[in-house]
């Protein structure tokens, strides 16, 4: 199979998990037991921020680019290609944080309305004394 094309798949990929990582709360709230895959995705997310790391899909596709005889890139996923949208500036190390709160952030309060809603629902199935 092609690098290039096996180097877009990586990126695919990689953006799909962050969108998930990002709102996959939401997927929650309609199928719960998909906790069990997004919980583990949210803390990898937010520890790869908070620590400053670079998720392996980037040299993957780094790696896959070179082999396609492209260029790879330097820094992380999120520096190369959303930054650039949203903070031209260029990512900090305090930005880089932000990042990781607000992923568990976005998904605290996401999490906590879905067990809010299950327990009302819990509450109404109940007999009344």
């Amino acid at each position: 199979m092609n690098s290039r094309l096996l180097a877009d798949a990586v990126l695919v990929l990689h953006g799909l998990f962050i969108l998930f990582v990002l709102s996959g709360g939401l997927l929650v709230f309609r199928w719960p037991r998909l906790a069990w895959l997004h919980l583990p995705a949210v803390a990898w997310g937010a520890w790869v921020a908070w620590a400053g790391w670079i998720c392996p899909l980037t040299p993957l596709e780094n790696q896959l680019r070179r082999a396609a005889g492209q260029a790879g890139y330097q820094g992380g996923f999120i520096e190369h290609y959303l930054v650039a949208v949203i903070y031209p500036e260029g990512l900090t190390r305090e930005l880089q944080i932000s990042f990781g709160i607000v992923v568990a952030a976005l998904n605290f309060v996401a999490y906590a309305l879905m067990l809010q809603r299950r327990r009302a629902a819990k509450a109404r199935r109940l007999p009344p004394d």
